[in-house]
């Protein structure tokens, strides 16, 4: 009789058991989805990385310009929004696939906090990632300051909804960890609540398991970050636009844009240190920055955006969320300063989605949902200046171009 040791069959069973529970997981904790198989050429799934013969990844940086790029600002936990804003761009399709061909893709962060439906979009993103490659495209996720304060466990800004999804998350992940268990040939998986604390000061009881599950996944090298927001980017450059959650200022760019996004990625996976770098913390951090994002236009300091973009080569202009523009997606300093976060969120000002668009010769347009949103504005602007108020609202927005979602 064959020894089962030899036997290929049997030397399968533990990788296809795990793979098996794996799914069972995603399954289960992301509302219903099954991801696509990852890419085979030594592509990660998000399309920026490289992995390397050690098992690590190099995050890409720099992408040369494509015939069409789209812009999203912060999502915070909104599915539903999240889906119109990429039906207004035409990226998915009625059954939430991958409809945006070769188009590449920024969303630059914040998905978490605010909402209820945090993992389930960080599922959803991965799945059209992953589709996206299929089709010759590219979506790719940036941090904001909300996944940075998350890794360190400020949770300030969850709901009780999210961190009911985060329960649940840990449910299930543990039940999986149990089935694995039980297969010799795997290794023992890890406890996730270890070092976690069982109570916490100021925070009602009802809540404590939900914290500990929380900081389990998020942490760093927790299964969440790990999985998700190490692999996102911190600074990006697509052909002429560089994309920053918060802002640059020139000494980001002399400290060196790689070397951020390496960094940031090394700390969420738990490679260097217990707390953010001091880049990503403060008001002057690359994803906390408001100088070019105030309303009052002639608040905006162009003079310090002008001597940052002359530092990147090839960058005309910097595309940033963060701070919710009631006004909708708008430029500043003659349109080097796009600011594209609405507040879409119900979680935030419940705008309606606006997405960027940027074609191959550098054209800007803002898709919309609001059917009567440009009228108003010019209103607003011919209102303001008769009346010597100064710009309440910015002094200049891409082209826009009503969409129905």
């Amino acid at each position: 009789m064959e020894d089962k040791e030899n036997n290929p069959t049997c030397r399968d069973v533990p990788s296809l058991l795990s793979s098996f529970v794996d799914t069972f997981v995603d399954f289960t904790v992301s509302g219903g989805l099954f991801l696509p198989p990852l890419d085979p050429n030594f592509r990660d799934s998000s399309n920026h990385q490289t992995t390397t013969p050690d098992g690590n990844f190099n995050l890409q940086t720099h992408y040369p310009t494509p015939d069409r790029l789209i812009a999203i600002g912060d999502l915070h936990g909104d599915l539903e929004k999240s889906k119109q804003a990429l039906r207004l761009a035409g990226l998915i399709d009625a059954s939430d696939r991958w409809f945006g061909g070769s188009a590449t893709v920024v969303q630059i962060g914040d998905v978490l906090d605010r909402g209820d439906d945090e993992l389930k979009i960080l599922y959803f993103l991965e799945k059209l990632k992953r589709e996206a490659v299929k089709s010759g495209g590219n979506l790719i996720t940036m941090n904001g300051n909300h996944e940075i304060m998350n890794v360190e466990g400020d949770f300030r800004y969850m709901t009780k909804l999210g961190l009911e999804e985060f329960t649940n998350w840990a449910y299930w992940y543990c039940l999986g960890d149990k089935m694995k268990s039980l297969c010799v040939g795997l290794e023992k998986p890890r406890d996730i609540f270890d070092g976690i604390p069982l109570t916490f000061r100021g925070v009602k009881e009802e809540y404590f398991h939900g914290m500990r599950a929380r900081i389990a996944a998020l942490r760093p090298n927790g299964p969440i970050a790990n999985r998700f927001l190490s692999k996102n980017l911190t600074v990006l450059v697509v052909g002429d636009s560089v994309f920053v959650h918060g802002g640059l200022l020139a000494e980001h760019v002399d400290y060196g844009l790689a070397r951020m996004n390496k960094e940031v990625s090394d700390w969420i996976t738990g490679l260097t240190q217990k707390s953010a770098p001091l880049y990503c913390r403060g008001r002057n951090a690359v994803v906390w920055l408001r100088k070019f994002s105030d309303e009052v236009a002639r608040n905006c300091d162009c003079a310090a955006l002008e001597h940052v973009l002359a530092t990147i080569p090839g960058v005309k202009r910097m595309i940033m969320g963060h701070t919710i523009q009631e006004a909708g997606i708008n430029g500043v300093c003659e349109n080097k300063a796009i600011r594209i976060d609405v507040g879409m969120s119900r979680g935030c000002t419940n705008g309606l989605p606006e997405v960027l668009e940027i074609n191959g010769n550098s054209e800007l347009r803002v898709l919309t949902s609001n059917p009567l949103y440009h009228n108003k504005y010019k209103a607003y602007v011919d209102d303001d200046r008769k009346q010597g108020l100064g710009l309440l609202i910015p002094e200049s927005r891409p082209k826009q171009v009503e969409v129905k979602a």
